[in-house]
């Protein structure tokens, strides 16, 4: 459960941020404050992972709260939730790590791919330790903009992505191998890996060792807690 600090001087939308973040899986609210000094004893008093900040508090500006976390080496994110539109405070934003910067007004949609893609972010972190190659690094940086899991990199096409896809939805919650997978759709096993190790770098499947037949232990693939995207 990723705790969650909702921080915002109208308690009216502090509220709707807060139920609109319960709506998402995977995410918890550990608080609400309503100003600055209130969210930043709530910081200091428990173990935050996300702060939804309004910029323009009664006490202090936003941005003061993100910059405190920075200079205490905190590890809490933060998305800025404002309807603040100057390029300085964006670019003052990002020079102090904020993760997201989402404009009021918003749509439930939007919210939740800001959240979905900072839950990505969070287990491609997690599970990565170090990272091995360049691509391993563009694809966090690239989940944490909010590009879509789903582009597809060089070499691999639409249909074939789609069709696999489809074998992992008929199958599931069992899930198939690469060798099952291409049998599904007719191609090659080496192929049919190639698309389901995209989709689980994009955290849409997940791996997990097959053990019970002769040999080493095949690799198994099934839609993970994000789903496998649109058909």
């Amino acid at each position: 459960m990723i705790r969650v600090l909702v921080v915002d001087d109208e308690p009216r939308i502090a509220e709707a941020h807060r139920a609109y973040t319960e709506k998402v899986v995977g995410f918890g609210v550990a608080g609400v404050a309503h100003t600055a000094a209130e969210a930043m004893a709530r910081l200091r008093g428990e173990p935050i992972d996300l702060v939804l900040l309004d910029l323009n508090l009664p006490d202090k500006h936003g941005l003061e709260i993100a910059r405190a976390l920075r200079a205490a080496g905190s590890g809490t994110d933060v998305l800025a939730v404002t309807s603040n539109r100057d390029i300085d405070m964006i670019r003052q934003a990002v020079a102090l790590g904020v993760t997201h910067y989402l404009l009021k007004p918003f749509t439930f949609a939007a919210f939740r791919d800001k959240l979905d893609g900072y839950a990505r972010y969070r287990r491609q972190l997690r599970e990565a330790g170090a990272v091995a190659a360049q691509h391993e690094v563009d694809r966090v940086f690239a989940t944490l903009r909010g590009s879509s899991p789903d582009t597809l990199p060089k070499g691999l096409d639409q249909r074939t992505f789609d069709l696999i896809r489809g074998a992992l939805r008929a199958a599931a919650p069992a899930g198939l191998s690469a060798a099952e997978v291409a049998a599904r759709i007719g191609t090659s096993r080496v192929t049919a890996r190639r698309y389901l190790e995209h989709l689980a770098d994009a955290a849409r499947v997940t791996r997990a060792p097959r053990y019970g037949g002769p040999g080493r232990p095949e690799v198994e693939y099934r839609p993970g807690p994000a789903g496998i995207g649109s058909p």
